[in-house]
């Protein structure tokens, strides 16, 4: 006799198998995302030390392939670039609160820029006119708010964003979960 697990290696599990993983999963971010949402300030602290780890990290490995990589034109915009990101991700690491300050700056520019193509949109659009204008003018209305109300909101404002994708993400994955247990296959799509 056989194991058919050994036989067929590439055969798919059995629906439900795993469900109490990614139900753990879900619990867990959500959990996660509360947290944030009660001590928003110290989960923008810690999403700020997290974006300034990667960005100093990207930015040695991008002065190494600069340096060490031969042969290839970019080597001086590797490095400048690698330079760039380097002092980036450790300003956000040994300044967080001054990291915490620039992403939400960023949010507030986004928003506001976006503001003004969804007005400048809707006002041209036939259908829907009216949903445009509104998320044009919502948005640029977020970006003045979140401006007028630095530091504050840049010492939430990431922090109520990191909650808000953990609470959702948890909420998913605690429904895929149930799923699964029912014998939904975990990862369907299509």
């Amino acid at each position: 006799m056989t194991d058919p697990r050994i036989s067929e290696p590439l055969a798919r599990p059995r629906a439900g198998a795993g469900w109490g993983w990614i139900l753990g999963y879900g619990v867990l971010s959500v959990l996660l995302g509360c947290a944030a949402f009660v001590w928003p300030f110290s989960a923008t602290l810690a999403a700020t030390l997290v974006v300034g780890s990667f960005f100093a990290a990207a930015g040695a490995v991008s002065i190494g392939a600069g340096v060490f990589g031969r042969g290839h034109e970019g080597r001086g915009y590797q490095v400048g670039f690698g330079v760039l990101s380097l002092l980036v991700g450790l300003t956000m690491v040994f300044e967080p609160v001054t990291g915490a300050l620039s992403l939400t700056l960023m949010v507030a520019v986004w928003l506001a820029v976006r503001g003004v193509l969804e007005l400048a949109v809707g006002v041209r659009m036939r259908r829907r006119r009216g949903w445009m204008i509104a998320l044009g003018a919502i948005n640029v209305v977020l970006a003045v708010v979140i401006v007028a109300t630095v530091p504050f909101s840049a010492l939430t404002l990431p922090g109520y964003v990191l909650g808000l994708s953990f609470l959702f993400g948890g909420v998913h994955a605690i429904a895929a979960g149930a799923d699964h247990r029912r014998g939904a296959p975990a990862f369907a799509v299509g």
